[in-house]
């Protein structure tokens, strides 16, 4: 066997630990906070909590999840969700306008659940879109009346 001209080097010693030394606590089991959220369930949770007969922007609902600036990933992730409990009708441009072509399907049938829901649509745009924004800002973030 060939001899090696190095010596061999011998592992560093652990550190002594005290003799009164416990064991990390386990870490309570809390619910998740909104910070703690992936953000797209922040933004899922954010279009859930727009109330029948509102509507906000893609640019609304990124500030009310914590995003601002991420307009475009909200619109993504609506493109991307399968679940049909989503209100994702209830989300527009920031002008009013429906994101759909108008003579496609998926236009149709936003302007149909909108209606349903009493909020008027004309010409593929709600009108007044700045006031309905401000109204569910102050449903939902408004100190409680006395």
């Amino acid at each position: 066997m060939p001899r090696r001209s190095e010596p061999p080097t011998r592992p560093a010693k652990a550190a002594a630990r005290p003799a009164a030394a416990k064991p990390a606590a386990a870490k309570p089991a809390v619910a998740k906070t909104v910070a703690a959220k992936t953000p797209r369930a922040r933004v899922l949770a954010a279009i859930r909590a727009i109330p029948a007969g509102s509507v906000a922007g893609y640019g609304v609902v990124a500030r009310r999840a914590g995003l601002p600036g991420r307009a475009r990933m909200v619109a993504r992730i609506l493109s991307e969700n399968d679940d049909t409990s989503l209100p994702w009708h209830r989300v527009l441009r920031s002008d009013g306008r429906i994101a759909f072509p108008p003579d496609s399907e998926g236009h149709a049938e936003q302007t149909q659940r909108l209606r349903a829901e009493g909020v008027t649509v004309e010409n593929g745009r709600v009108r007044d879109l700045r006031k309905a924004e401000s109204d569910l800002d102050t449903m939902l973030w408004a100190p409680p009346r006395r």
